[in-house]
């Protein structure tokens, strides 16, 4: 079982902060943390902590960054064979946390925008083996569209993340996704509809599926999860959990969902169970330090022993 995450690197600069500044004004942050994340990244350790063996093609800059990223997808047993040197500076994410657990973000790419499709094919005879491919969109579209490509030519089933949400970005070059996972605010940016209600959500998401968008899940936060496909509209709840930092906690979604659906090919099952796993990650500060490990998470929740 093996997954190919193409996709970005960041290492995550986060402020906790009482509240979000207005505009001019200087706040004293509560406290400072540095730790490793980006959208791609996140997601292939999330899959990589339940278990899944993963090739991750990314770039790095030429900076400290850099080595500390590389350094921290080998801890997480995931080979750097793919993880590009570039002469660049790698990718910062900016994070603000306020005391209702809602946070703001600024991504820098760096490295991340130097991805192409040439390193697609560089790897191409290991992506191969994989069965799943996992996108997200902190790397250029053209090298997003070109992965697609790639996995609809070898019958690879392909997840896109479409975070951060481009409203440019061409339903005709991504409809052979199996999966496409957006949150509400990705969902409308994509529809260009209302996604104030669960009822406006549903029929945007249905406009993705109607496009040709075969699996549509919707992340829905505190209202839960949707999905849609051709004979399925299904709402999963949301766990009640404490939430103290909501960051990542769509990337743990996906590399949950992605590491149960290889394992057992049960979308409904992979959902539930990445459900899991997404409020558990906000009961912890941090991104992809909320994410626990497979002997972790079933400790945890020991009714699920048997689903994964």
């Amino acid at each position: 079982m093996k997954i190919a995450v193409i996709g970005s690197n960041m290492t995550d600069l986060v402020s906790y902060i009482k509240r979000m500044p207005n505009q001019g004004e200087t706040l004293e942050a509560l406290e400072f943390k540095m730790g490793c994340g980006g959208k791609g990244a996140n997601q292939a350790v999330a899959a990589a902590r339940l278990g899944t063996d993963i090739l991750m093609l990314t770039r790095v800059g030429n900076d400290a960054f850099a080595e500390n990223t590389i350094a921290n997808f080998k801890a997480n047993g995931i080979s750097t064979d793919y993880v590009l040197k570039t002469n660049t500076s790698s990718g910062v994410a900016p994070i603000f946390v306020d005391q209702m657990s809602q946070n703001a973000i600024l991504i820098i790419k760096g490295a991340n925008n130097y991805l192409c499709p040439a390193d697609i094919q560089s790897a191409a005879e290991e992506i191969k083996k994989c069965q799943l491919i996992v996108l997200q969109l902190e790397i250029p579209t053209e090298t997003v569209y070109a992965a697609i490509k790639f996995g609809q030519k070898h019958h690879i089933p392909v997840l896109l993340n479409p975070a951060p949400a481009q409203p440019d970005l061409v339903l005709e070059k991504i409809k052979s996704c199996e999966f496409i996972v957006p949150n509400e605010t990705e969902l409308s940016l994509l529809t260009g509809m209302p996604v104030e209600t669960e009822e406006e959500i549903r029929h945007a998401a249905l406009t993705l599926h109607n496009a040709g968008l075969k699996n549509v899940i919707v992340t829905m936060g505190r209202r839960g999860v949707l999905w849609i496909s051709e004979d399925q509209q299904q709402y999963f709840p949301p766990l009640s959990v404490d939430a103290k930092d909501t960051t990542g906690a769509g990337d743990a979604f996906i590399g949950c969902f992605a590491s149960v659906y290889c394992k057992f090919k049960d979308i409904k099952l992979a959902i539930e169970i990445a459900n899991h796993y997404a409020a558990d990650s906000v009961t912890r500060l941090g991104t992809q330090t909320s994410y626990l490990s497979k002997a972790d998470f079933l400790q945890k929740y020991p009714h699920l022993s048997n689903k994964i």
